[in-house]
Formats: structure tokens, C-alpha cells, sequence
């Protein structure tokens, strides 16, 4: 009764917190997608992302994340914004529109570790969100927040896949969620609409190596002349197989005043981008995660798009 009672607790704060969806999973090695990461991993779909092949045993396994793991909890947070970029502008990946995700999911995540100590007791546990060896998607899948598309993104049923991931491993004793069906049947959209080909024809594997996002964001070398052309006006990350996902037709603005764009980035037109300075750069990116290609990068990829 205890993991229950704890389970519902859990859940609670974390949707007062902001989170939009909330699942549980038992702590356990991953074995089955241990063998499909090294397969894509051999197969060099990770690009220049040589980081993907560092900690294989604490990305599969969240005992040597946290020893002793019991849980896994599995929060999900909205990020559609409502306003939309100029339509001459070069497109930003609606994720990047706000502050950087990594500073406002890991303050909510301390915030929920912290309600959990305080009434529950001393629980053992970490925060994550895309920046340590954990695999999110699979764990989210696990604890039924949605299930991973022909696209590779988390879906769920209800909202659509427009969400960030985060993970609390705790050594705490919780009610698991049930895995939930896949519902991508026969469409191929996100498959047809990919103008690089990074999604595999029949969906569920990604070659990140041919994603714009990888091309304009972790790719730290020149954008290889064999996309020139194909980018469709994307300066950082890309969308293309989100927009043209049915179930995003349930997708609802976010209501995180952190996410919010600067006051000065949605009317910023195609002229603007291109001459874009260090100094407007600096001021609309201050806590963005666009940041992390530097201004130098975002020239790189807006002089790719001319």
C-alpha cells in the first residue's frame, strides 16, 4: 500500500510542478535495446557523436547511475509554443524557442527530488534530462508516457510528441506504469517528409548522421556539400517530422513562462537572420540552448542555406 500511496504522491506534485505527464517504471537493466544501441552504434549512425559510445553500462542499466534503483519516474514536459517564427525567417526548432531546458527541467526535478525526501523520507535518487548516459525514450515508452514513432520521438496518444524527457532513478519502491501500444499503424508521413532520408524506410531508426538537427547542432565540421539544398530553411534542429505527424494535431501551447521566446525573435525576418550580430545573437540567445552551436556555428548554418 506504501508504493502506492508514494506513487500517487509523486504524481501529483510532479503535475503541480508543471509537468504534463507522469509514469513509473521498475529500475532494471535494458537488455533487448542494449543490443539495438550497440547495433546502431556499429553501424555508425551516430555520426561524429563519439560521446554516444561512452558509459554503455550506465546507459543501459540505471543500477550504476544510482545503486540500489528501484524506480524509474518518468516526467514529460510541453513545449509547443503558441507564436510561430516570421515565415521568411530560417526556421528554429520550436524546442529552442525559450531557455534552455536542461536549467528549467533540472530546477523542477531538484523541486519534486526534494517534496520526495521531505515527505517521504531519505530516498536515494538523481535528476536527468538529456545530459548523462540515461535512455530516455526507452524509459518513457517503459513507463507508459507514449510510444516511440516511426520517427523515433515519444508519442503519446493524447498531446503528440512536442515534449521534453526527463528521469528520476530513486532507490524507492513505486507502483509501475503498463507499456502502451503503438499507434503509427501504416502511416509513413515523418518517413516521406524527411528530406535527408535520416529515418530508415520502414520507420523506428534514425540514421542521425543525415538529421538536420545533428547537421546544424552537434556536427562541429562543415555541413557536408551532399545537403546543400535539402536543409528546407533550417538553422538549428528541425521539426519536419513533428509537423507532419497526425497525432500533433492534439498539441497545445505550453503554459511555462520560461519557454516563452525573446520579445524580439518571432518577427525577426530572413534579412535579420543573415545579418544576424555577435551582440543580437548574445541578447536573444542569453539562456537559450542555442547557445551551444555559438554564434559562429549559427553563421555556419545560415550561410549553408543561402
Amino acid at each position: 500500500m506504501k508504493a502506492a500511496a508514494h506513487t500517487r504522491l509523486i504524481r501529483n506534485e510532479a503535475l503541480r510542478l508543471g509537468f504534463s505527464f507522469v509514469g513509473f517504471a521498475k529500475s532494471k537493466p535494458l537488455e533487448a535495446e542494449a543490443k539495438r544501441l550497440e547495433q546502431w552504434l556499429n553501424q555508425g549512425f551516430h555520426g561524429k557523436m563519439k560521446y554516444m559510445e561512452n558509459h554503455f553500462e550506465k546507459r543501459t542499466d540505471p543500477g550504476k547511475l544510482v545503486p540500489g534503483a528501484k524506480s524509474v519516474i518518468v516526467l514529460l514536459h510541453n513545449y509547443f509554443p503558441e507564436g510561430e517564427q516570421n515565415k521568411e525567417a530560417p526556421k528554429l526548432a520550436r524546442y529552442a524557442y525559450g531557455e534552455d531546458y536542461h536549467f528549467v527541467i533540472k530546477r523542477k526535478l531538484k523541486d519534486l527530488l526534494r517534496f520526495i525526501r521531505e515527505n517521504i523520507g531519505e530516498v536515494d535518487g538523481r535528476c536527468f534530462t538529456d545530459s548523462a548516459p540515461v535512455m530516455e525514450r526507452d524509459w518513457a515508452k517503459h513507463a507508459g508516457t507514449g510510444w516511440t514513432g516511426k520517427n523515433t520521438l515519444l508519442i503519446h496518444p493524447r498531446a503528440g510528441s512536442y515534449f521534453f524527457i526527463a528521469e528520476l532513478i530513486t532507490d524507492l519502491e513505486l507502483e509501475a506504469d503498463s507499456p502502451m501500444k503503438d499507434h503509427c499503424g501504416t502511416c509513413t508521413r515523418c518517413i516521406d517528409a524527411c528530406p535527408t532520408g535520416a529515418i530508415s524506410p520502414q520507420g523506428y531508426l534514425m540514421d542521425s548522421s543525415k538529421c538536420i538537427s545533428y547537421l546544424t547542432i552537434e556536427l562541429r565540421e562543415a555541413i557536408p556539400e551532399a545537403f546543400r539544398g535539402k536543409m528546407e530553411n533550417w538553422m538549428f534542429g528541425c521539426d519536419i517530422c513533428q509537423e507532419v505527424c497526425p497525432w500533433n494535431r492534439f498539441s497545445v501551447p505550453h503554459n511555462e513562462p520560461a519557454f516563452e521566446p525573446h520579445p524580439d525573435l518571432l518577427g525577426m525576418g530572413r534579412r535579420e537572420w543573415e545579418e544576424i550580430t555577435e551582440e543580437v545573437f548574445r541578447k536573444i540567445f542569453k539562456k537559450s540552448a542555442v547557445k551551444r552551436t555559438k554564434f559562429a556555428g549559427l553563421k555556419r548554418n545560415l550561410e549553408f542555406l543561402k
